[in-house]
């Protein structure tokens, strides 16, 4: 260090400023060309997101131009259907016009019509008894008699033509009403129909019960006959036990009973243990299952149908009719099939549908009791009614259904053609042979009492009658008379299921034989 002289240290010092200097200045060259190519960059970035903004901007512009030309296309588009059902609306109006206008004129054309035969009868009636009046004064002249006694002659000749005239409208009146009527009730009859679909239960008075064995019958039998005697005398019901092979016959008319017994031998012949206090006790407990189950029968028909609310006392009489069978008819599937035809007519005709139900299901209540109680089904049906309190319009249709009383709404009409409907369809309800065939006599019968009838013949296992009566005595216009007599006097002797249509037949022949 002490032989390093001064100048060498001053110029060491120099030398190291200028490359400093050298140094610095490169490095800030080098900086200031990074610095311009950042600054580049950076503009031309800033070019390409503009040009990009301006291209995004564009294509937005587009799709808005699309989506509102899309809009306004739909928009003509609804505005033109809205147009051509205006004038789909507008031409159907004038159609409608057009008619109300034809049916107006062909009014004042019937009433024209009506107005001029009602002038026209005035005249005839004037001319009547103008001629009247001739034909006394002739009838005093000649042949001497006073006038009452031509009166009398003249109102029997008018009460005659009078007589053959009335049967005459009547006849040109039902047909008349049957062209308007019968094809509007057959319509709403048949929708009914089509729309319910019920299969039949058919029952007797009598219960079948199958053994496993003949020496089971011994057993029921029992020692002296006590357990034969303690199955009578707990269910109420006779045992027939005979020579048909492993088999007993249960015998009551009352059908709870008859299934209470069926059901307790089952269970007893099962079990094995066949003993008058085992009896007892398999009836009591087979008594309340019995109970149970007519109850929910009873809420089931009432479930099935809407019925809405019941009485709960009212319900297990309905169930009570599972076990009730008319001409072999099970009771609850008729009254059921009965309330739905009934709601089914009633829908079609714009009633109350649930009214109509009711008053269908109700119809033969009387029938849960009529075999425990006096009186006929209508009359126990109508109490039974009363007692709960329902509607007027149930109690007529349960009155009314055959017959008894008066319908008095139209309820009771729907309820008494429903109940017809499903007793006279085929397979319904069966009859025996001895009744059938004493049915028939009678309808025979009847028609041969009339004056004039020749012979009647009663076909369609007796569903109708056709009856031929005499050219010479009997007019066409009779025939109708003839025919309504027929039916009052079977409606008011016979009882039979379903309808019973009656036919009268006229007809003249002609011959000759050439030689």
């Amino acid at each position: 260090m002490g032989n390093i002289s001064l100048p060498s240290i001053l110029i060491g010092v120099a030398v190291g400023a200028i490359v400093f200097v050298i140094l610095y200045m490169t490095i800030g060259n080098n900086a200031k060309k990074e610095a311009q190519r950042v600054l580049d960059e950076a503009n031309n970035q800033a070019k390409n997101t503009v040009k990009q903004a301006v291209l995004d901007g564009k294509t937005q512009v587009y799709d808005l131009k699309l989506q509102a030309e899309k809009e306004i296309k739909e928009r003509k588009s609804d505005i033109q259907d809205q147009e051509n059902k205006l004038l789909r609306r507008e031409d159907s109006l004038n159609s409608r016009d057009e008619n109300l206008t034809q049916k107006e004129r062909k009014l004042d054309e019937k009433v024209k019509k009506a107005e001029d035969k009602a002038a026209q009868l005035d005249k005839m009636e004037a001319e009547l008894q103008s001629r009247i009046d001739g034909q006394i004064a002739i009838l005093e002249r000649v042949s001497g008699m006073s006038k009452e006694e031509a009166r009398k002659e003249l109102m029997d000749v008018v009460e005659r033509k009078i007589s053959d005239e009335m049967a005459t409208f009547i006849r040109e009146k039902e047909e008349e009403a049957k062209e308007t009527a019968a094809t509007n009730a057959r319509e709403i009859i048949a929708t009914a129909i089509q729309r319910y679909s019920q299969d039949e239960a058919i029952d007797r008075t009598v219960s079948i019960v199958s053994l496993p064995s003949e020496e089971m019958k011994g057993r029921i039998i029992g020692r002296e006959g006590r357990n034969i005697r303690a199955i009578e005398q707990a269910t109420g019901v006779d045992l027939i036990i005979d020579d048909t092979p492993e088999a007993i016959t249960v015998s009551c008319f009352d059908p709870i009973r008859r299934e209470i017994a069926r059901v307790s031998l089952e269970t007893l012949i099962r079990d094995g243990r066949i003993q008058p206090g085992r009896i007892e006790e398999v009836v009591n407990k087979v008594t309340k299952e019995i109970d149970e189950t007519i109850q929910k029968f009873g809420e089931d028909a009432c479930f099935k149908l809407q019925i809405g609310r019941m009485d709960k006392e009212l319900v297990k009489l309905i169930g009570r009719m599972r076990y009730r069978y008319s001409y072999g008819q099970n009771g609850l599937e008729h009254s059921m099939e009965v309330a739905s035809l009934a709601g089914m007519m009633a829908a079609e005709l714009g009633l109350n549908q649930n009214l109509a139900k009711r008053c269908g299901l109700l119809h033969d209540i009387g029938k849960a009791v009529d075999f425990e109680q006096e009186g006929t089904h209508i009359e126990l049906g109508a109490k039974i009614a009363k007692k709960h309190n329902e509607r007027p319009e149930v109690i007529n249709a349960i009155e009314s259904h055959h017959g008894d009383v008066a319908p008095n709404n139209l309820y009771s009409y729907l309820v008494a053609a429903a109940d017809t409907l499903s007793a006279a369809r085929p397979g319904a309800r069966y009859e025996g042979i001895e009744n059938y065939i004493n049915r028939l006599e009678s309808l025979e019968k009847i028609a041969n009492d009339f004056e004039g009838v020749d012979k009647a013949y009663a076909i369609q296992a007796g569903r109708e009658i056709r009856v031929m009566v005499l050219p010479d005595k009997v007019s066409d216009a009779k025939c109708t008379m003839i025919a309504r007599d027929i039916k009052d006097r079977i409606e008011s002797e016979l009882t039979y299921p379903g309808q019973i249509k009656v036919t009268v037949i006229r007809e003249t022949r002609a011959t000759q034989t050439a030689k």
